[in-house]
């Protein structure tokens, strides 16, 4: 047998093409599994291709490291055949291992045909050798390299089928499972050389006329390498595109996803807006008119919020809202649409069998929302009331539905709210004369229609004016509607903190005339609302006013009720302590009315207490009404307060409170509400004069 040995370099580079080519392979076998239609189709064509030229390599590189005495040379054609086997068992294997299953049967059928087509490959390429005499095997070495050929295939499918899916440590990984490929490989080729023997005086029949081997090493590594190299190039470039692209496409779809929430849900509560509650109601007709079914609309609307939102500020707000509705959630089915109009205003709609199923729903979510919320440190305390309208009966179409739900709840507000009523069809028209008085109570400012009247407060028993209690009037379409008609809805919709403004500013002004017309010793009190008294800019805003009209402040005194003063006594005590270091007066307003507590009331800096006029109506000597006020004026004296009485319209009363100590006294008996042209008329003298001459004021 002819000497032999081995070119370690070339050795050491057939090893690494193998390790390289079998990465690939699990880098196609990823590529192909990943991809559909005609890219998986070029993905395994070009897979197959750059696999199938690496196994050849290692191959021929391994064959070209075989060193004999004798020249050596190559024939083309079943060197190119062998490479077609490499490529053909490689395509095999890609697709193998792109099926959706492999099991047990047909891993080993793949493996056997792989490891076959492998073995065939080697024993062709060495055929293409065209040794003579003819290259002798040693039968039992040729099964050794078949059967380490199957089992590195078996390993080469089985690792290859498991890593085609990318996960977090799938290239390190493939890394690992290349090696042990690639070992198994070159293993296979050099069990088989092993098995190879050649008689003396053998040489290569295309020695001269196939291709000569000294300049064909260097080629075959260089082209391999370079085809490899380029086949995952390609494919790192095409798996960034991809996850670039599946990154892009999956951010468009978060996009779609929140541009579709901001469409169709309230921000802030995560509720469907008004859109999507169209939507609903619209199925709810078809489903309704189907199969004869019924379903409900309650409008809701929490009272007190706006004070709640002014008082704490918007953040508070936004939280009272999430509160409730959170309670609301947990009051309803998971087939109930419960909806975010805006501002505090909610709509559920509810399919029902009979109305008192909504009734009894009203009913929980009125007692559920009345129980107190604590948001951050605060205890707030708000209501709700619930119009609810039905169908069929109360509309033919969402927008009558919905029209009427809402009548049905402006009739709950205006009826004392907290509470729930049906639409009945006589609300329809007290809710659009709602609507206009309010569009034009928006306009009043603008349009000059408010006025201010003023009421004289005189000293007890009869005089002198010590100054005048500013009181609002509305000319509306040239009829003068007093307080108790707009008021109220001035205060709900927020309207009273412009209009208070106005008046402050209306009646310092005219202070200030007064004062330049010779009468520097008149006073003006204005009610303040309780949604003024919870701004948090109010000291700002009077000092601003006060200064702009250039009035003492202590010649001004801002009323504020009972009730409004207690809401949040230790506020109040605030607020008060600052207006009054300022020098303006404060007076509580209404006492008697409220559930005071003497703990505050001794620490609120009042200058005077003003009785409600309901004690003075009925005041006779010796009666219940005669005692409470005497208890409240013995409690302002104690108080070192400033006592006035409202409602005066008699002599017994006036001779009465004079006598229980009474510092100021106000009522028509002494002088009705005028106009200041009115009281420009009126002569200095009449200002002294007894109160029954004043009647006619």
């Amino acid at each position: 047998m002819l000497s032999s040995d081995y070119n370690d370099v070339l050795i050491l580079f057939s090893v690494i093409v193998a390790m390289l080519a079998s990465y690939t392979a699990l880098d196609m076998a990823g590529r192909v599994a990943t991809t559909q239609g005609k890219a998986s189709k070029l993905w395994l064509t070009g897979g197959a291709v750059a696999m199938g030229i690496g196994v050849w390599s290692m191959h021929f590189i391994g064959m070209l490291a075989f060193n004999m005495p004798v020249a050596m040379g190559y024939d083309p054609g079943i060197t190119a055949f062998s490479m077609a086997i490499a490529i053909v068992s490689s395509a095999f294997a890609l697709w193998l291992v792109c099926q959706a299953q492999l099991p047990l049967p047909r891993l080993l059928f793949g493996a056997l045909l792989m490891g076959g087509g492998i073995a065939s490959m080697h024993y062709t390429g060495m055929a293409a050798m065209r040794m003579m005499p003819a290259i002798t095997y040693n039968p039992e070495w040729v099964l050794l390299s078949v059967v380490v050929a199957i089992a590195a295939s078996v390993s080469a499918l089985w690792m290859a089928f498991h890593l085609r899916n990318h996960s977090p440590n799938v290239k390190l990984l493939r890394v690992g499972a290349a090696v042990i490929m690639g070992t198994g490989i070159a293993g296979m080729h050099y069990i088989g050389m092993t098995a190879a023997a050649f008689p003396p005086g053998s040489h290569s029949m295309a020695a001269f006329s196939g291709v000569n081997n000294n300049w064909l090493a260097l080629l075959v590594i260089v082209v391999t390498l370079a085809v490899l190299a380029i086949t995952l190039i390609i494919s790192v470039l095409d798996a960034r595109l991809q996850a670039r692209t599946s990154i892009l496409a999956s951010s468009l779809a978060q996009a779609n996803r929140e541009l579709t929430q901001l469409a169709l849900h309230d921000n802030l509560t995560k509720l469907p807006n008004r859109l999507l509650l169209e939507d609903r109601l619209t199925q709810a007709f078809q489903k309704a008119k189907r199969g004869g079914s019924h379903f409900a609309v309650l409008f809701m609307d929490l009272d007190g919020f706006k004070a709640v939102n002014d008082a704490f500020g918007h953040h508070i707000g936004d939280q009272l809202l999430i509160s409730a509705t959170h309670r609301i959630n947990q009051e309803i089915r998971a087939s109930d649409t419960l909806a975010r109009l805006g501002g505090d205003e909610f709509v559920l709609l509810t399919e029902i069998v009979d109305p008192n199923d909504a009734a009894t729903l009203a009913d929980r979510l009125v007692h559920v929302i009345a129980k107190p919320f604590y948001v951050s440190r605060y205890e707030l305390l708000v209501t709700t009331s619930i119009g609810i309208a039905v169908y069929p009966g109360d509309g033919e179409n969402e927008r009558d539905l919905m029209l009427n739900a809402d009548a049905a709840m402006y009739h709950t507000k205006n009826t004392g709210r907290n509470g729930h009523h049906f639409f009945q069809k006589s609300m329809n028209a007290n809710a659009h004369n709602q609507l206009q008085l309010l569009n034009d109570l928006r306009a009043a400012i603008d349009h000059k229609e408010l006025r201010l009247h003023y009421q004289p407060k005189f000293v007890a028993p009869h005089g002198p004016v010590c100054g005048f209690e500013a009181l609002l009037r509305w000319e509306r379409h040239g009829v003068t509607l007093t307080p108790d008609v707009f008021l109220p809805l001035a205060e709900k919709t927020g309207l009273i903190i412009p209009i208070g403004e106005w008046v402050l500013n209306e009646a310092c002004r005219q202070l200030h005339q007064w004062h330049l017309e010779g009468h520097p010793d008149w006073t003006v009190a204005v009610n303040i609302s309780a949604l003024q008294f919870e701004q948090p800019n109010l000291l700002e805003k009077v000092m601003e006013i006060i200064e702009y009209h250039q009035i003492p402040p202590a010649m001004i005194t801002l009323e504020v009720t009972e009730t409004t003063a207690m809401r949040d006594p230790e506020n109040s005590v605030n607020i008060l302590e600052r207006l009054t270091q300022y020098g303006v007066k404060a007076s509580i307003d209404d006492f008697g009315t409220g559930y005071s507590s003497l703990l505050y009331l001794k620490r609120l800096p009042a200058s005077e207490l003003k009785i409600d006029g309901a004690f003075i109506n009925e005041l006779i000597a010796g009666s219940e009404d005669a005692s409470i006020v005497q208890a409240i004026i013995a409690l302002g004296k104690t108080l070192k307060l400033n006592i006035v009485a409202e409602g005066v319209e008699t002599a017994q009363q006036q001779n009465f409170l004079t006598e229980m100590g009474c510092n100021t006294l106000q009522g028509y008996l002494l002088g009705r509400p005028m106009t200041p042209a009115q009281i420009a008329a009126k002569p200095d003298s009449e200002w002294q004069a007894h109160p029954a001459n004043n009647k006619s004021s």
